[in-house]
């Protein structure tokens, strides 16, 4: 295998490592993104079983309703912390698959960078070719006008 395929085959890879990083990126954010609003319904749903209470103690509530709603509030209180517990276990994730996807983001364009650079020196190599191709068909004109030249200045 030559180095300009191993070259593109290292670049491949790093792509396609990149790419999954990305995705695994992408996936963790959208949990993140469900978990927060899943904490943001809890909290809204508490607020509103919060004003009912309120506005139930201001009518007069039997205990029994009393501790019930309570309960239920005590309850909502729990599922909000394990939502936030959640949220910043799932936050911390998104963190870490950012830096991998960044990780492979620099990987990949280290081999980009590499693979131009190569392109480049190969691109010289040729115009240098070409440019000594040239000069030799320039030189071998030259010489043939001024043999020709002679010649006919035997004549």
């Amino acid at each position: 295998m030559s180095r300009s395929n191993a070259l593109e085959t290292l670049t491949d890879l790093a792509r396609e490592a990149r790419d999954k990083a990305g995705q695994l990126l992408a996936s963790e954010r959208k949990n993140e993104t469900q978990i927060l609003a899943h904490q943001d319904m809890l909290m809204n749903y508490r607020q509103e079983y919060a004003v009912q209470l309120q506005q139930l103690m201001m009518d007069g509530i039997d205990p029994v309703t009393l501790h019930n709603y309570r309960q239920f509030l005590m309850s909502l209180d729990d599922s909000i912390q394990k939502a936030s517990q959640a949220l910043q276990q799932q936050s911390k994730r998104v963190d870490l698959s950012k830096q991998h996807w960044q990780t492979e983001q620099r990987k990949l364009t280290s081999f980009s960078t590499l693979t131009e650079r190569r392109a480049q020196q190969e691109r010289k190599l040729v115009e240098r070719a070409e440019q000594r191709q040239n000069d030799e068909f320039t030189t071998n004109q030259v010489a043939r006008k001024s043999s020709l030249h002679l010649v006919g200045s035997d004549e």
